[in-house]
């Protein structure tokens, strides 16, 4: 289903999976040659690692930066497609996320996306930036509320503002996990609450959803124009597994073969 091509990007380096540079690269390289078309075959590093995976790469390679040190590192030979800031080095004292021209990215043209919580919005953003949005992470009070998540998705349906997210989005359907103590996002979830938005709807009901098969339902029931809207707004989320969306979706009869 379109609606779910280009959507998830590698981030096997990040935890809980943290695969060392040469396993991820090794893993990528597979996908590559796969080609499964929900994967974007996007690696996500971080910037402090870039050494490491200049030392280990041996084929071509599309890059989303994590920019995790102060200064961006020279981009030579590289093809960078978008960058990841953090907002908190953005932050004031009071809470608000001000951001400099440009974001001090004057190197790449890669596409920006700056990380901030629903409660820091609105954010002025530089022309051409976007948002980015963590939905959960190694404790219970890393994963934002539907109410909170879902004031995100609506600020950003709202203002046309695209947007990637990041973290918790482990499994398509929202679930309880025990071992966190919390409820986790569902991928489908977001998915399905980004085209409610898109459609001047509440995308909070569907965050919330646990019925697998209504959230099926609404899936095949999305109109082209609203899956194109949803997906020019959710550019895509990162993803420690790039193996799991896939067999999710095809457990769920939503991948391309099921069409």
């Amino acid at each position: 289903m379109r609606l779910f091509h280009d959507l998830v990007d590698d981030a096997g380096l990040f935890p809980p999976t943290a695969l060392p540079m040469d396993e991820a690269l090794a893993r990528h390289r597979g996908d590559l040659e796969a080609g499964h078309p929900v994967l974007t075959h996007r690696f996500l590093c971080p910037a402090s690692r870039l050494p490491a995976l200049r030392a280990g790469l041996s084929f071509p390679i599309r890059l989303g930066l994590i920019l995790d040190t102060p200064d961006l590192p020279p981009l030579d030979g590289l093809d960078v497609e978008l960058v990841e800031i953090p907002g908190a080095r953005f932050t004031t004292p009071s809470g608000r996320v001000e951001l400099p021209a440009g974001l001090g990215l004057p190197e790449t043209k890669a596409r920006r996306f700056v990380e901030v919580t629903a409660a820091q919005l609105p954010v002025r953003l530089p022309a051409g930036a976007g948002l980015k949005i963590r939905c959960g992470g190694l404790s219970a009070e890393a994963f934002p509320s539907p109410h909170d998540l879902g004031a995100f998705i609506s600020h950003c349906a709202e203002h046309g503002i695209p947007f990637k997210a990041t973290a918790g989005l482990h499994h398509a359907v929202r679930h309880f996990d025990p071992a966190l103590g919390a409820d986790r996002h569902g991928f489908l979830n977001l998915v399905l609450a980004v085209c409610a938005a898109a459609g001047g709807g509440d995308p909070v009901p569907v965050l919330k959803l646990t019925d697998v098969g209504e959230l099926v339902r609404l899936a095949r029931a999305v109109p082209d124009e609203t899956v194109r809207r949803a997906r020019e707004l959710l550019v895509s989320y990162g993803s420690c597994s790039t193996g799991t969306p896939i067999e999710d979706l095809r457990a769920l009869g939503l991948t391309e073969e099921d069409d």
